[in-house]
């Protein structure tokens, strides 16, 4: 096993997925998801530089190709399960992370069992662009908690008739209610539309990797 720098990026990438629920643990909010934001995001961009600097290179090694899709699935897991833990359980945002989730298991269960003709089941360019939506709507999810927490804190000690007024822009807006509040609702609209859309592509990849291990399935006769 080589560690070298494209490795030692998706292994600090592996670590930092279950630092993201770990963020919940220790801070409080919002600085727990400002905290996860910012580490969700930079492990994120790790997983494109080090697949770059591995091609660049010339360090590709079998480390980093079993390494690198387990990082993935576990940022992308544990990010779901922490968003899905602090949100209101709508069924706009259960749905996709279902079905994001039972995709990435069955794969995985797909590829252990085909075992040495697993490399059938070579990655995408269309699975590529899954995990990169999926890695912005999660990040975009998390702003949301961010924007919803400031909002929160803003409207601390104010009345809801207060709240209400400032917010309609009847009144004046002295905390800055207006634009946290369309941050918020933003994010969290934009966070559902790339989440559908990752989960629109999963599905779509997911049933690609079945068609394509449909021969290595049938019994002998």
């Amino acid at each position: 096993m080589t560690m070298n720098l494209p490795n030692l990026l998706t292994v600090l990438r592996l670590l930092a997925a279950p630092g993201v629920a770990i963020m919940f643990l220790y801070f409080s909010r919002p600085l727990a998801d400002w905290f996860a934001l910012v580490l969700f995001v930079t492990a994120a961009i790790t997983d494109w530089f080090d697949g770059y600097l591995a091609r660049a290179w010339k360090q590709e090694s079998k480390l980093g190709a079993m390494l690198d899709p387990i990082a993935d699935k576990a940022m992308v897991v544990i990010a779901l399960m922490v968003i899905i833990g602090f949100s209101s359980w709508s069924a706009w945002l259960v749905l996709p992370a279902t079905m994001i989730l039972f995709r990435e298991v069955f794969v995985s269960g797909l590829r252990e069992f085909l075992g040495d003709v697993a490399g059938t089941l070579k990655v995408t360019n269309l699975a590529k662009w899954k995990t990169t939506f999926q890695m912005v709507a999660i990040a975009v999810l998390f702003s949301q908690g961010v924007f919803e927490h400031y909002l929160a804190v803003s409207a601390e000690g104010l009345d809801p008739g207060q709240v209400q007024a400032a917010l309609a822009g009847a009144a004046e807006d002295t905390q800055n209610l207006r634009w946290k509040s369309w941050a918020m609702h933003s994010a969290g609209i934009l966070g559902l539309f790339l989440l559908w859309v990752a989960a629109a592509l999963t599905l779509v990849t997911g049933w690609d990797y079945f068609r394509k291990a449909l021969p290595h399935l049938k019994d002998e006769t």
